[in-house]
């Protein structure tokens, strides 16, 4: 077996491929590649020239920790950083989601409205129309909010609190208005997010404060009306002061109903809010800030609260009464600061299994919860007071008790609305100093220059899609081929290779005559050395040269050279002073007696039916040495005729006559002519075509031929180029091509 290293494109399963293999096999594809390649490019071209102008725009907003407003400050700074990944990540998603986009696109339509509409403008206006047309009309809301999809590009910068909003459009100002926009309403939406509890309180202590001037107006107008049809218009020291501090006591019970109220309400939202990411959470928050020592600690600070509180209603000026206060002061601040102390650890072990999403949340159930159990115990506390001022008020004279009760009712309203609108203004100026968490730092820019396309990029990477195409192309081009392409395809196959004829210049498919004995018009070519190398081989292929002295000529499929090949070997032999005989023994399609310009008709089968002698059908040639016998009459069964015992005879008649003894045949895999013959010479040629035979087909035809003979010697592989990739082959014709004309 040959072990010639690779040479060409046959790709074997048990054999490596070299680089010098790709090499080859783009080489004999390269006008379908440059076809693929060029056209890829084209493509990439003219897309990249149609393809719009597109401008880009960035705005950049920072999210900061939550500072509070100017009247509070966080009870446990620490748990309040906002600047983990995760929650910059759920940034992303809300500037992402479908509500946020249809906020956006309003807001882009009324200000775009505003503008004027410019008609540079592009995703604002419908996609009927073109850029610049007047008559476009102006989106839709839902156009807008899947426009806003495609074009806008939400990303956080890596390692930092900082998230860029990218806007594209066709119009530069387009894009920066839209950048813009969007970092702006989402700057709106977190502040509106931020101020959402303050700005529920400051409503409902609106609503209070209406409310109790109302309820003000109509008892100060009760007062007024039984004064005026003449009852008692005056009461006594002793009754102004207890009316004085019923009525103190009456409006911070109301003032505290009201703030328990809000706080109720408060705090049901906080808990549902907290139920939708951690059911179990809520539960747990409830039974903690009703632990026993924060109830008892509660319980205290009420206690002292409503002693310091009467204590105050008593003579200011008394020296013993300031000194109690100031006790009372400093025994509630005490305890505060050991309730601020168990919040603070009851907060830091919540936090510490709790996501970072819902610390804040839990922060401000936790004290929402811890002001509302202090609300309901103050209550408690001031209702036991009023009760008791109520039994010393019902004990003053029955003259005097209803002008007091409608006093009464006066000032605990009128110190009632002054507790309720010091409250509005407080979360007044709460709700305006809350900030939001969203700092723009970088507001859009129109843009000076294009952002895309980026055409030398596309035109490359469709030279690359076109390389990639051209690539598969060759490759399943390839797998599929089973072609024989040269003379290694053949070794690969334990297939001895006799020689490899090139093509000959102007030679057709069929043959021309005029070029197709090409050892006697142009001996020193290269295709002629290939039939003097054949020659040689032939002589040398069995190691008794006089066993080999008929041999018949085939190949696995019509058109593959067959005939071509015999004549010239003929001729070789005929060259080399070789008594040579070449028999046209194709009974289907003769055609030798075309080039030697005789008629078919008598021939070998005219001889072998015994209608003429054998010396009246052999011919002598212009080349000496070469006789040529046609084939004679087309007999009706050519298998049965090259299969008789006068066939027989006439092989083993004229092997003692000739030196050498060329037989041309049918192809073997079509019919069985060849297969016939093939026992009856001493050596068999199996001719294909590259680029033309299929591998199966010839070891179809070796198959047939060693079916009952082993006088196969070797196959030629015809019309063979040693051109590109195959430059051991091409080498080797050249050397012997110019040694000759040397």
């Amino acid at each position: 077996m040959n072990t010639q290293k690779n040479n060409d494109i046959y790709f074997d399963e048990q054999e490596g491929n070299t680089l010098k293999d790709y090499i080859i096999l783009f080489r004999n594809n390269l006008p379908a590649v440059l076809i693929i390649l060029v056209t890829s490019i084209v493509v990439s071209v003219l897309y990249a020239l149609r393809s719009p102008d597109i401008y880009s725009s960035q705005a950049g907003v920072k999210i900061t920790k939550t500072g509070g407003n100017i009247l509070q400050s966080p009870l446990t700074p620490e748990f309040s950083d906002f600047g983990s990944d995760r929650f910059i990540a759920n940034e992303i998603e809300i500037l992402k989601s479908i509500n946020f986009r249809e906020r956006v696109a309003q807001s882009l339509l009324d200000t775009f409205i505003n503008l004027g509409t410019p008609k540079n403008f592009v995703l604002l206006f419908d996609e009927q129309g073109t850029f610049g047309d007047e008559d476009r009309k102006i989106t839709s809301t839902e156009n807008l909010i899947r426009k806003l999809e495609r074009t806008i590009t939400v990303e956080q910068k890596r390692g930092l609190d900082i998230i860029t909003i990218s806007a594209e459009s066709q119009s530069p100002e387009e894009a920066a208005l839209i950048a813009n926009t969007y970092a702006k309403v989402y700057k709106d939406y977190n502040l509106e997010i931020n101020r959402d509890q303050l700005t529920y309180v400051r409503k409902f202590l609106d609503e209070q404060r209406k409310e109790k001037r109302e309820q003000l107006n109509e008892a100060e107008e009760i007062l007024r009306n039984y004064q005026e049809k003449g009852g008692i218009i005056a009461l006594d020291a002793q009754a102004n002061n207890l009316i004085a501090q019923v009525s103190d006591f009456e409006a911070q019970r109301n003032a505290v109903k009201i703030e328990l109220s809000t706080s109720d309400e408060i705090l049901k939202k906080l808990k549902d809010e907290l139920q939708k990411q951690d059911p179990k959470l809520v539960d747990y928050l409830e039974s903690v800030s009703s632990e026993s020592y924060i109830k008892a600690l509660q319980e205290q600070i009420a206690e002292f609260q409503l002693n310091k509180d009467l204590a105050m209603s008593k003579e200011s000026g008394n020296e013993n009464v300031k000194k109690k206060v100031a006790e009372y002061e400093n025994k509630i601040q005490d305890l505060r600061n050991k309730l601020n102390e168990k919040i603070k650890v009851l907060k830091s072990g919540i936090f510490a299994s709790s996501p970072e999403e819902v610390k804040s949340l839990t922060q401000k159930i936790i004290e929402e919860e811890i002001k509302n159990g202090s609300l309901k115990i103050r209550l408690k506390g001031l209702e036991e007071i009023v009760n008791r001022y109520e039994e010393r008020f019902n004990r003053l004279p029955k003259t005097s008790l209803e002008l007091a009760r409608f006093q009464r009712n006066r000032e605990s309203l009128e110190k009632l609305y002054t507790l309720v609108e010091e409250r509005y203004q407080e979360a007044l100026i709460n709700e305006q100093s809350q900030p939001g968490n969203v700092l723009i730092i970088d507001d859009a820019r129109i843009p000076k220059f294009p952002s895309k396309p980026n055409r030398i990029l596309i035109i490359l990477i469709g030279t690359l899609i076109g390389g990639g195409l051209a690539f598969a192309y060759v490759f399943t081009k390839n797998y599929f081929d089973n072609k024989v392409k040269s003379p290694e395809d053949l070794r690969r196959k334990n297939i001895n290779v006799l020689a490899w004829i090139p093509e000959i210049e102007g030679l057709s498919m069929n043959g021309n005559v005029k070029n197709e004995f090409i050892v006697t018009i142009s001996p020193d070519s290269i295709p002629a050395e290939s039939f003097r190398a054949l020659r040689t081989r032939v002589q040398f292929a069995k190691p008794d040269k006089d066993s080999l002295r008929t041999i018949l000529i085939t190949s696995p499929a019509p058109q593959e050279g067959k005939s071509t090949i015999a004549l010239n070997l003929a001729g070789s032999f005929a060259i080399a002073n070789k008594k040579t005989l070449l028999i046209d023994a194709d009974l289907r399609r003769p055609r030798l007696h075309k080039i030697f310009d005789k008629e078919k008709s008598p021939g070998l089968v005219d001889f072998l039916v015994g209608e003429t002698d054998l010396d009246k059908v052999i011919h002598k040639t212009k080349v000496d040495n070469l006789y040529f016998l046609s084939s004679g009459t087309i007999p009706p069964n050519p298998s049965e005729m090259l299969d008789s015992k006068a066939m027989e005879n006439f092989l083993l008649q004229i092997k003692n006559e000739y030196d050498y003894v060329i037989i041309d045949s049918p192809p073997v895999v079509a019919v069985t002519d060849a297969e016939i013959l093939a026992r009856k010479v001493d050596g068999v040629i199996l001719v294909c075509s590259a680029e033309i035979t299929e591998l199966a087909l010839i070891e179809r035809g070796i198959e047939l031929l060693k079916s009952d003979s082993s006088n196969f010697i070797g196959a030629v592989l015809n019309n063979f180029s040693g051109k590109a990739g195959y430059s051991s082959y091409y080498k080797y014709y050249y050397y012997y091509s110019t040694k000759t004309k040397v």
